[in-house]
């Protein structure tokens, strides 16, 4: 993927070094665990938050690094992880970027213990070498990530959300750990507390806009990771669906309601849920909603000094929302 290569361009050398690091950090006296986080190295995504975690430190750090950046990345991508595999076992999903989950290949039970060894491991990195400002900031994000599913799960029982409470959603469950990487960036630069928090802004602005689109999946037209009418199916409110909930008469209301609640399994009905949220300007309304997001952080971004880690930083948040997976 070109984009993500330019991306990736000014910290390339940092990010060959951090994968390095990165295995070390999961290395354990277990020969089973070594060879599952093998596996998890192996089968690597595109490492969108060390990449923010670089991309930030460089952008305020006149181009350096150092070990607590190297740190920071690793936490990051270890917390990070450690809620996939999580998350794969609670949603009994088989398939993580196109390749078997940890559940599916050994079971849920050793799945469970390596999320929770994953986790362990970010957090004592931190303890061990006195990270404890770094500490702080990926304790407050998991905290927020739990609680932003609990909080889903919570409505999804019976369909109780608004445009206020998907926000709050998606700021706990997505946003958080994006903003956490930027502030972990300017941290681990000895930045002040206004650049940490500006950078910190950016990235839950950014990742409000990233969530978004991810939503918007739901409605394309062509297999891109995730199955169509997926969040239908497990009666997840996102943003159009919302949206056109509140602009309608009642009686569409109802029939709307009445396919999440009752016909959600319907390939037929979904795709007639889907069809009807298009025409009333669902997707519309959310794609605006996507970019003003993006704006926003993008004002952020302009009020620092123009060069090659900002241009960056400017190319990732245009892909966020351009992105076809």
């Amino acid at each position: 993927m070109k984009i993500v290569e330019n991306i990736k361009e000014p910290i390339y050398e940092e990010m060959e070094l951090f994968e390095e690091k990165f295995f070390k950090s999961m290395s354990s006296k277990v020969a089973l665990l070594n060879r599952i986080t093998h596996f998890i190295v192996n089968r690597k995504g595109k490492q969108m938050r060390p990449m923010f975690v670089f991309l930030v430190a460089k952008m305020l750090g006149n181009g350096k690094v150092n070990e607590r950046t190297y740190r920071g990345a690793a936490i990051i991508e270890l917390i990070h992880t450690a809620t996939l595999v999580h998350d794969d076992v609670v949603d009994d999903s088989n398939i993580r970027r196109g390749f078997f989950s940890i559940n599916a290949l050994w079971k849920n039970k050793i799945a469970v213990l390596v999320g929770d060894y994953l986790l362990s491991k970010g957090l004592l990195l931190s303890i061990e070498n006195e990270d404890f400002d770094l500490l702080k900031i990926i304790s407050i994000a998991v905290r927020e990530m739990s609680q932003g599913e609990l909080l889903q799960l919570e409505k999804a029982r019976d369909l109780d959300i608004n445009e206020n409470i998907y926000y709050e959603i998606i700021r706990q469950k997505t946003a958080i750990l994006l903003s956490s990487c930027c502030a972990m960036g300017a941290k681990t630069v000895n930045c002040s507390e206004d650049e940490v928090k500006k950078m910190q802004n950016f990235g839950e602005l950014l990742g409000m806009a990233f969530q978004i689109k991810d939503d918007l999946f739901d409605y394309g037209e062509k297999k891109i990771g995730k199955p169509l009418g997926i969040d239908i199916k497990e009666k997840k409110m996102t943003l159009p669906l919302i949206h056109v909930l509140n602009i309608v008469s009642q009686t569409e209301k109802k029939y709307m309601l009445d396919i999440v609640k009752n016909h959600n399994k319907d390939k037929k009905k979904v795709k007639e849920l889907i069809e009807f949220i298009k025409d009333k300007g669902g997707l519309k309304f959310a794609i605006k909603k996507m970019k003003a997001y993006r704006d926003n952080a993008m004002n952020i971004l302009l009020e620092f000094p123009k060069n090659r880690y900002r241009d960056a930083l400017e190319l990732m948040l245009n892909f966020v929302i351009e992105r076809k997976i």
